[in-house]
């Protein structure tokens, strides 16, 4: 079945070491900050999550984590909507920048926003949506101030062209996103930013915990109360 998936492929450099951006990529919830076709990303707990974007028209999944490996690998697989599955890589390219490649593969719904729709150009504009998405992300990741690339305090992540500064993000997703600065501290990305995307935050996301690799083996955490 996965012969027939539209297979799609974008890659960057960042300017920061390999396991403070595989923190941050790993964390599913700010993708919204970044990209600009995802429109939520939500936890239901450690292993599976609810996603919403727009890939050739609007679509809901949702997702288990996949062969995940840690500063080397991140994976899923839909297990309900539409059939997608794909893969992070993260390279280090000496001590100080990480190559992220990111690759993913889904089965275009049929129609004409489907598989024809594929075929007349929505795949390669959908490939170079990827791309913009990847390096506002290395962008934002090089701009960050010291000490801000923890994943529990990315709201520099935010950028003009993404999903959430748009307001194009679900309620759900809005409800998760809390700005962790401190009153009166000055906001990294520009003054478009919603406020609610900016004030209000998910336990859940705060509750991710990736699979642990040990042994030339990875396995899942525990579930938490």
């Amino acid at each position: 079945m996965a012969e027939n998936y539209a297979a799609h492929h974008a890659s960057v450099t960042v300017d920061a070491p390999v396991h403070q951006v595989y923190s941050l990529f790993s964390h599913f919830n700010d993708f919204p900050k970044f990209m600009s076709f995802i429109k939520e990303v939500t936890y239901y707990d450690n292993q599976t999550s609810h996603w919403v974007a727009e890939v050739a028209g609007r679509h809901e999944w949702d997702a288990v984590n996949d062969q995940w490996i840690p500063d080397r690998q991140i994976g899923w697989h839909s297990t309900k909507g539409l059939e997608n599955f794909g893969k992070v890589t993260f390279e280090p390219m000496g001590s100080a920048q990480t190559k992220v490649d990111v690759y993913i593969n889904y089965n275009p719904p049929a129609g004409v926003l489907g598989d024809v729709g594929e075929k007349l150009g929505a795949g390669s504009r959908f490939e170079h949506v990827l791309q913009n998405d990847l390096n506002h992300f290395a962008r934002m990741v090089d701009e960050a101030p010291p000490g801000a690339l923890d994943p529990t305090s990315s709201d520099y992540l935010f950028h003009s062209e993404s999903a959430a500064v748009k307001g194009k993000t679900t309620e759900r997703q809005n409800e998760t996103m809390q700005q962790r600065r401190t009153e009166g501290e000055p906001l990294r990305s520009d003054d478009t930013l919603p406020r609610q995307s900016r004030e209000q935050e998910s336990d859940r996301s705060e509750k991710f915990i990736p699979p642990q690799y040990t042994d030339g083996e990875f396995h899942s955490p525990p579930p938490q109360s």
